[in-house]
């Protein structure tokens, strides 16, 4: 097995003890990726859209780092602070990706780090 520690400073750095990607036989595992603005550690200005939006510039950019990009995602895992976020998410969500949906799971939680709305970790092949 080839395990591979992925890093950048183009998205957040891990607040905890792990990475933010992990690649394991040409399959990259991200970390739940939350609104952070990688430059100032800050979470981004604005509600669950504008969150929505800063979760995945920080998962095109680590997935980037990667070798990879959201159009090579299978499986994203989505935990929301508030189903009532749902059609909003989903908007957003779907800018990113072209028709070609990865699997999803949605599930509201009690609480997330930095308490904020959403965070989101995807499952994506690398790259050939």
């Amino acid at each position: 097995m080839d395990k591979i520690i992925i890093a950048t400073d183009k998205s957040p750095a891990a607040i905890g003890p792990y990475s933010q990607a992990v690649e394991v036989n040409g399959v990259i595992y991200t970390s739940g990726m939350i609104p952070v603005i990688p430059a100032t550690g800050e979470i981004v200005e604005g509600g669950v859209e504008e969150q929505t939006k800063q979760v995945f510039e920080n998962l095109k950019a680590l997935l980037a780092a990667a070798g990879s990009s959201l159009d090579k995602v299978f499986k994203t895992t989505v935990f929301i602070k508030d189903m009532n976020d749902f059609a909003a998410i989903n908007g957003v969500y779907a800018s990113y990706f072209d028709g070609d949906f990865p699997a999803r799971s949605c599930v509201e939680v009690a609480r997330l780090p930095k308490d904020v709305m959403l965070e989101v970790e995807v499952i994506a092949l690398k790259n050939e």
